[in-house]
C-alpha cells in the first residue's frame, strides 16, 4: 500500500475502533467554525445560483426531460430547480452495466473511492446546508450539522463497519487434512459477493442523514445503487450524489455506480423500481404504510425506518422546571418533525415526586405547556428551534388533532414569526392533556408539533402503556425521569424488552432526539418502527453473501 492507502486504512480503522469502544468520536467536526470562514456566504451564493436552473452536476445520460417541484418552507415559493428525469428502465439498465465493474472492484479500492466522496462532500457542507434548509424547513444550524458532518459521520460509520466485515475472513488459504498415509491438500478462496442493485428511498425531512447510511453500506459491499429521493427534498442528496459520481469518475469507475432517480408526486417511479427483479436491496425511510409494503416484497433484502410513537415516563424530578424545559426543547426542535421526537408524556394521576414533595398532574401539565410556550415565544430561540413545517399536511394534522381534542387542548399550536423569513410556514407544539382511556386521541402517531400528556392510574401504568405502545406501534426513543433506582431498573428492563432504548433524566445539552454516530444505535430493528439498525453488523452483512471455492492443490 502507498502512503495514501495507509492514510485511508488508518481512518477506517480509527472509525471502527470508535464503534467498538462506543466513546465520543467525530470524523468531521460539527461546528461551522471549523470550516472556511466564508463558507456561509459561498454556500448561500451557490444555493441562490441554482434557483430556477437545471441541475447539471449529475453524470447520467439518457434522460427523458427535466422535473422538479421543491418548495421552500421558509420562502413559500418554488425553488424552480429542475433535475434530469430517467425512466425506471433506464436507471435499472445503467445500474446493471455499472454493477459488472463495481461488483468486481476490490474492497480497498471501493473504500478509497467512497472515502474520497465523503471528503468531496465535506467541501460542500455549506451548500448542502442551504439546500437542506430550503427543502426541509430545518434551521440553518440543524441543516448544516444533520446533512453535513453528522451525515458524513453516519456514512463513515457504515463504511468502516463494512470494511471490517468484508475483511473478516482470509481471501485464500492452503487447507491440509492429514489422512494417515497422505495429506489431502485443497486451495480455498472466499469471496464476499454483492447481492445486486440497491435502491435507497429517501424521506422529505432528513433527505441526507437518513439516506447515506444505506447508500454507503450498499456501495461499500459492491452493489450499484439508485437513490430515489422524496420529490420535495431532492437538492441536498443530489449534491451528495454528484460528489460521489465525481469521486467515481476520478478513480476511473463508471459514474452510474450511483444514480439519482427523481420523480414527481403525480408520477412516482418508486414501486416500479422496488418491484423490478434486478433490485435486490432496498433501504426505506418514511411512513409506515409504504414501509409495510416494502417489507412484503419478495426476493429483496429490506432495511426500513418507519413511524413510531415515542414515549416519556415522568415519575419524578429533582428540578421539575429543568425537566419541563428539556422536554419542551425535545418536542419543539424542528417542530417535532423528527422520528426521535417525544409524543406521549405519561404522568400518574397523583402527580410526580419532586424534592419538595408531590407535584399534581395539573401542575405538571401547566409546567410543560408553560415551557413549550416560553420557548416558542423566545425571540432569540423560538424561530431557530422550531424551523419551518416541511409539508402543509403536517399543519393540517395539527389543526385536526386540536379540533378533535376540544377542551383537552391546554396550549394551542401557534404560528411563530421568523424575522428573517416573514412568509415561513411555522407551528409551535400543541400540548393536549388526555386520560389514558382516550386511546383514540393519543395511541397513534401524530407526526409534527403535538404533545399529549396522558393521565395514567400509576407510575407502573405509565410504564405498561409506554411498553405496549413501543411493542405494537413501534418506538425509536423512550425517556424516563425518575429518582427511584428500582423504578428506573424496571423501566429499562421492560422497555428494552420491547426493543426500545431508554434515556434517563436527560437535561442540559442532552436531548432524546439526538443520536451520536459511532456510539448510539439508530432504531433497533426489533419493533414496528423499523426492521434495521444503523449501525450494527447486520446492517452491512445482509448486503452481501460469503461464497467459498475449493480446488485440488
Amino acid at each position: 500500500m502507498n502512503s495514501m492507502d495507509n492514510t485511508i486504512k488508518e481512518r477506517l480503522l480509527a472509525a471502527y475502533a470508535a464503534q467498538q469502544s462506543r466513546t465520543y468520536y467525530a470524523a468531521w467536526p460539527e461546528s461551522p467554525r471549523a470550516y472556511a470562514e466564508d463558507g456561509m456566504a459561498r454556500g448561500l451564493a451557490v444555493f441562490q445560483a441554482l434557483l430556477t436552473q437545471n441541475f447539471t452536476a449529475l453524470s447520467q445520460t439518457g434522460s427523458d426531460g427535466w422535473v422538479g417541484e421543491e418548495v421552500s418552507p421558509y420562502m413559500m415559493t418554488g425553488l424552480g430547480i429542475q433535475y434530469p428525469e430517467f425512466s425506471a428502465a433506464t436507471l435499472i439498465q445503467q445500474a446493471k452495466d455499472a454493477q459488472q465493474v463495481w461488483g468486481k472492484t476490490s474492497v480497498d479500492q471501493r473504500a478509497a473511492v467512497l472515502l474520497d466522496a465523503l471528503d468531496r462532500v465535506a467541501v460542500k457542507f455549506f451548500d448542502i446546508a442551504y439546500a437542506t434548509m430550503h427543502t426541509t424547513g430545518q434551521s440553518f444550524m440543524m441543516s448544516f450539522q444533520a446533512s453535513g458532518p453528522h451525515a458524513n459521520d453516519r456514512a463513515m460509520e457504515v463504511l468502516s463497519m463494512a470494511y471490517h466485515e468484508l475483511n473478516r475472513f482470509p481471501a485464500s488459504v492452503d487447507w491440509v487434512k492429514n489422512m494417515g498415509k497422505f495429506d489431502l491438500q485443497l486451495k480455498k478462496n472466499y469471496k464476499a459477493v454483492p447481492k445486486g442493485i440497491a435502491l435507497v428511498i429517501g424521506c422529505s425531512t432528513f433527505p441526507t442523514w437518513n439516506t447515506v447510511p444505506g447508500l454507503f453500506g450498499s456501495m461499500m459491499t459492491g452493489n450499484a445503487s439508485i437513490v430515489k429521493p422524496h420529490p420535495k427534498s431532492v437538492l441536498p442528496i443530489a449534491m451528495v450524489v454528484a460528489e460521489m459520481q465525481a469521486a467515481l469518475r476520478a478513480a476511473g469507475y463508471p459514474e452510474t455506480v450511483v444514480q439519482l432517480g427523481v420523480d414527481t408526486l403525480a408520477n412516482p417511479i418508486t414501486k416500479e423500481l422496488a418491484e423490478n427483479e434486478a433490485v435486490k436491496l432496498i433501504d426505506y425511510t418514511g411512513g409506515s404504510a409504504f414501509g409495510d409494503y416494502i417489507e412484503t416484497l419478495t426476493g429483496k433484502t429490506v432495511f426500513t425506518e418507519k413511524a413510531g410513537v415515542n414515549s416519556v415516563i415522568l415519575q419524578g424530578a429533582t428540578d421539575p422546571t429543568a425537566v419541563f424545559g428539556n422536554l419542551a426543547f425535545a418536542a419543539s426542535l424542528y417542530s417535532g418533525q423528527m422520528c426521535t421526537a417525544p409524543q406521549n408524556v405519561f404522568v400518574s394521576a397523583d402527580g410526580i415526586d419532586t424534592a419538595e414533595g408531590k407535584m399534581s398532574f395539573d401542575d405538571v401539565v401547566a409546567g410543560i405547556a408553560q415551557a413549550v410556550k416560553g420557548l416558542a415565544e423566545n425571540p432569540k430561540m423560538g424561530a431557530g428551534t422550531l424551523g419551518a413545517i416541511q409539508n402543509d399536511i403536517t399543519t393540517q394534522r395539527v389543526k385536526s388533532v386540536e379540533a378533535a381534542a376540544g377542551s383537552s387542548v391546554v396550549l394551542a399550536s401557534m404560528a411563530i414569526e421568523n424575522p428573517e423569513f416573514p412568509d415561513a410556514r411555522t407551528a409551535s407544539s400543541a400540548v393536549i392533556a388526555v386520560d389514558a382511556v382516550d386511546i383514540a386521541q393519543w395511541k397513534h402517531e401524530c407526526f409534527g408539533p403535538i404533545v399529549f400528556v396522558v393521565k395514567t392510574n400509576s407510575h407502573d401504568h405509565s410504564l405498561a402503556l409506554a411498553k405496549e405502545c413501543a411493542a405494537s406501534l413501534g418506538a425509536i426513543t423512550c425517556s424516563c425521569y425518575s429518582n427511584d433506582e428500582s423504578f428506573m431498573t424496571k423501566v429499562e428492563d421492560e422497555i428494552n424488552a420491547a426493543f426500545t432504548p431508554v434515556s434517563f433524566n436527560f437535561g442540559g445539552a442532552a436531548f432524546v432526539n439526538q443520536h451520536a454516530a459511532f456510539s448510539d444505535f439508530h432504531v433497533t430493528g426489533g419493533n414496528p418502527s423499523g426492521n434495521a439498525s444503523f449501525t450494527d453488523a447486520q446492517y452491512v452483512n445482509r448486503r452481501f453473501v460469503w461464497v467459498g471455492n475449493r480446488r485440488m492443490a
